[in-house]
């Protein structure tokens, strides 16, 4: 069967089919430790929940605009300007499913073939991808561990060419959970302020910072403000992955074209998860303090544990609520009559013979390094740091 020649650049979410796979073990009985999702293992709050109950109740069931209900994208304005110091109206921010959607929406909208968009190393896997499905270049820019994983601000320079139509900045970043510094926001913004490109601030983990302050593009370069589509959303502050809520709020030309991609495609999101977002958004603020608390704590002692372990390397992550380890002291060990050699094969020897599910660094342009989730209890996290030790035992 012939199929769109755009899929063939296209590869699956390996952090998707990881988790699937790890999942089908536990189905089977298996005894896996599952460190690999990006996704929160608290409970959606209960009045999240019972607001999504009385909206059913009510009869809220049916198709909404697409672009939102009003009194949720005006929640979504006055949470902007209350964390953000963001000035929008509600004309200017699209409620999407999920974050994803409003990244996806934005490559449909804005590029065209031969254009590109820098992208920072390590990368959330599906940037290239969605990238890449609107006939757009993926432009890698790197960065080094010991900057923080922060961009060169001469690398970006060297990177943008007259085809960049856009650049992503994930701060809080997946899969690093590096917080960018000031510092590193106004060189990220010397190097774009005189280059014609939209930024995407993907703030999807903002709530989740555990060393300092977070701060956005817009708190260092508000003359940049006019040029930014800031992307959040509900499933990692509120743990509300399943429920598929997300936003973009941006230069309203912009947000009117992904608005016309969403007519064509799913139109509005969930009108019961809308209502469920909005009691979020107007909930109290203790409920994030209270998760961000325990990932504080996870990842103390994950990462410790880690660093605990011969061949084994992890950076403290400032936010998010991954880590991501440098395995490289691991290479070249023998394993069953082969020399380690990859990310992919250390995490699939992981997952078969030691039964811990992490997610091998290559697809996040990371080689030589796995990631794994702390979203996890600390019980859980032990047993993978047992099981972990166990392998790197096995590879002496």
């Amino acid at each position: 069967m012939k199929l769109a020649r755009r899929l063939q650049a296209i590869k699956p979410s390996p952090t998707l089919a990881l988790n699937s796979r790890a999942k089908a073990l536990a189905a089977q009985g298996v005894d896996v430790v599952v460190l690999a999702a990006g996704e929160p293992d608290f409970d959606t709050p209960d009045y999240v929940k019972q607001a999504a109950v009385d909206a059913i109740k009510a009869g809220f069931t049916k198709y909404t605009a697409t672009p939102g209900i009003p009194e949720l994208r005006e929640a979504i304005c006055r949470k902007l300007e209350r964390d953000n110091g963001l000035r929008f109206t509600p004309e200017q921010v699209l409620v999407t499913a999920g974050g994803k959607q409003a990244i996806y929406n934005f490559c449909q909208a804005v590029l065209d073939e031969g254009d590109e968009v820098l992208i920072f190393s390590p990368y959330w896997v599906s940037y290239p991808d969605m990238v890449r499905l609107a006939g757009a270049t993926p432009v890698i820019v790197a960065t080094r561990e010991e900057d923080g994983f922060a961009p060169d601000p001469d690398a970006i320079r060297r990177a943008l060419t007259p085809r960049t139509r856009a650049i992503i900045i994930n701060s809080p970043g997946n899969p690093t959970g590096a917080v960018y510094s000031r510092a590193a926001l106004e060189g990220i913004a010397a190097a774009v302020r005189d280059h014609d490109c939209l930024i995407i601030s993907d703030d999807i983990y903002e709530k989740l910072v555990y060393t300092g302050e977070r701060l956005g593009l817009s708190d260092v370069a508000p003359d940049l403000v006019p040029r930014i589509v800031v992307v959040n959303g509900m499933s990692k502050a509120y743990s509300m992955t399943g429920w598929r809520m997300g936003y973009a709020a941006g230069p309203r030309p912009v947000i009117a074209a992904m608005q016309l991609v969403q007519d064509q495609s799913t139109s509005n999101a969930s009108s019961i998860g809308q209502k469920a977002a909005l009691a979020a958004l107007q909930g109290p603020p203790d409920t994030i303090a209270t998760m961000a608390a325990e990932y504080h704590a996870r990842r103390d002692f994950f990462v410790g544990g880690l660093n605990a372990l011969d061949g084994v390397r992890c950076r403290m992550p400032e936010g998010a609520f991954y880590a991501l380890a440098d395995v490289r002291g691991l290479y070249g060990r023998p394993y069953k009559g082969k020399a380690i050699s990859g990310s992919i094969q250390l995490s699939e020897i992981l997952l078969d013979d030691f039964r811990v599910a992490a997610v091998p660094g290559d697809p996040f342009g990371a080689e030589g390094y796995i990631r794994m989730s702390f979203a996890t209890s600390r019980e859980v996290l032990a047993k993978g740091l047992t099981r972990l030790g166990e392998m790197v035992q096995a590879l002496r």
